[in-house]
């Protein structure tokens, strides 16, 4: 990355820096929180994407937002999200010879729905869209040699639009039907919704209908498109046509925890030790720059993903690009806070960056820390640390979804009720209608604990902490949000605990 480029991640990360969160506090906390991962290189990629296209299009319009969260309002009806619908379009991304060139490059092979109407300027972003969904697909580059053998994987990425909306993109790399050498190709589904486990389920349901012919595809993608999204908790029945198998009914149901839908912390927790997950917590925690390295894009994914919910109820507001696309690998050169996946091949190209913690996740690795400052391992407070550590081996030895899903949040979220849940107690207000004041030092004066005072006087300057502390402050002061909950819930928990005994 030239000069310019870091100049422009200095000057993106000042302005998230002075701007509030568009996050209102309510009953649906804990859904805003998991919908707020995002990357904000968005811009940067999809400029880079016009300049190599020979794109004439102004710089201005490329500039993006990345800090609005995704608001909703109360459902009329409890058992739907309002508004929401599963997806905006599914595409087939295939590879196909450039007549010019010689060489395969995706390109996308079907899409569904068609988009009929747009006014030019519509037409041309939604241009631009495809085509950088393309290398996200594919972001290895372009030589790509037929195949006789692919294990499909699935894996997931976050484009930010310029108004600030999201949208998240679900990717299944399949090696197609058929016989002898084939080249890969690709489905992807753009939706507004954050649930990684719905969506591969739904990649199934195409997988198999692709069997049978691209044609059946379309009907199922139908009824689920005319399908309101179903609220936390909730099951909806698809119903859809199979020749030679008849009338079959999908059913797809979202977890109780919408906050975990997104996320699996089997592939984090199988390839890392626990002692390296408080390590990679400890950095993460603190903001960092941060990379993990692996050969599978589905496990880049989700253990980056998995990873920034050990940090609820606080988000991570810098960087976030799971998956790496060659074309955008001077990324590792910001000077600003990342988390960043990449391939194992381009490691050579992030291991000479200093002041980072680069995390190999890949099998018979030598090493897991191949980069690191040195410090990972004092940052918690021993005590809070050795806590979390007795609590992941509650988990059995080959522990299930819902198992870690239950255990997980279960070790990380206590240490962030006893290191900053008193917070409540710093905020001044000057009426019952005027917004709130932080009072930093009394609030980490009022640790008895030297070790975890001087930790909490590093996680207060960040801006994860900096926003949630924010929107506290303008929250009326009789709402309560998730955290706060979670704070009475295990003070409840102590209690009962300490009655036994």
């Amino acid at each position: 990355m030239n000069g310019v480029g870091i100049s422009k991640f200095r000057e993106r990360e000042a302005k998230k820096a002075n701007r509030k969160s568009a996050f209102l506090p309510g009953e649906d906390d804990e859904d805003k929180g998991a919908m707020r991962r995002l990357s904000t290189m968005w811009s940067s990629f999809r400029g880079k994407i016009s300049r190599d296209r020979g794109s004439k299009e102004p710089d201005a319009k490329e500039a993006m937002s990345s800090e609005l969260a995704a608001v909703e309002e109360k459902p009329s009806d409890q058992r739907y999200a309002s508004g929401q619908f599963f997806f905006e379009y599914l595409v087939v991304v295939s590879l196909k010879e450039n007549t010019k060139t010689g060489v395969y490059e995706p390109q996308i092979s079907y899409q569904f729905p068609k988009r009929d109407g747009m006014a030019r300027f519509q037409r041309e972003e939604e241009e631009k869209t495809l085509k950088a969904i393309t290398l996200f697909c594919f972001p290895e580059g372009i030589n790509w040699d037929p195949l006789t053998e692919y294990h499909s994987e699935t894996f997931s990425f976050v484009l930010t639009e310029v108004d600030g909306s999201r949208r998240n993109g679900y990717c299944r790399r399949l090696l197609p039907h058929g016989n002898g050498a084939r080249r890969l190709e690709a489905y992807c589904i753009i939706s507004k919704l954050a649930c990684f486990g719905l969506f591969s389920k739904i990649f199934d349901e195409v997988e198999k209908r692709k069997l049978k012919s691209i044609a059946m595809i379309y009907p199922f993608m139908q009824s689920l498109r005319e399908t309101p999204f179903p609220a936390p908790g909730n099951t909806v029945n698809i119903k859809s046509f199979i020749p030679e198998s008849g009338t079959t009914t999908i059913s797809l149901t979202r977890p109780i925890d919408s906050w975990l839908e997104h996320v699996d912390f089997r592939p984090l927790f199988s390839c890392l030790t626990d002692e390296e997950v408080l390590q990679v917590f400890a950095a993460v925690v603190l903001e960092r720059r941060i990379v993990f390295i692996a050969e599978e894009l589905g496990t880049l994914s989700q253990v980056i993903h998995a990873v920034t919910v050990l940090l609820h109820p606080f988000i991570w507001q810098h960087t976030l690009i799971s998956i790496v696309p060659e074309i955008l690998i001077d990324v590792v050169m910001a000077p600003t806070p990342y988390l960043l996946g990449v391939q194992k091949r381009l490691t050579d190209q992030v291991t000479d960056q200093g002041d980072l913690l680069a995390v190999d996740l890949s099998e018979g690795r030598k090493q897991t820390f191949i980069r690191q400052i040195g410090d990972e391992d004092s940052i918690i407070p021993h005590k809070l640390k050795e806590e979390i550590l007795q609590a992941l081996k509650s988990r059995s030895e080959k522990a299930t979804l819902e198992e870690l899903n239950q255990v997980v949040p279960e070790a990380f979220l206590p240490f962030f009720v006893k290191t900053v849940g008193h917070f409540a107690k710093h905020i001044v207000r000057s009426g019952p209608d005027k917004p709130g004041q932080f009072q930093k030092r009394s609030f980490y004066k009022a640790l008895e604990s030297k070790s975890t005072r001087h930790f909490v006087k590093k996680f207060v300057e960040t801006q994860m902490f900096d926003l949630f502390i924010q929107e506290v402050e303008q929250r009326p002061p009789n709402q309560d949000g998730f955290f706060e909950r979670k704070i009475v819930e295990y003070q409840r928990k102590m209690r009962e605990k300490a009655k036994k005994h």
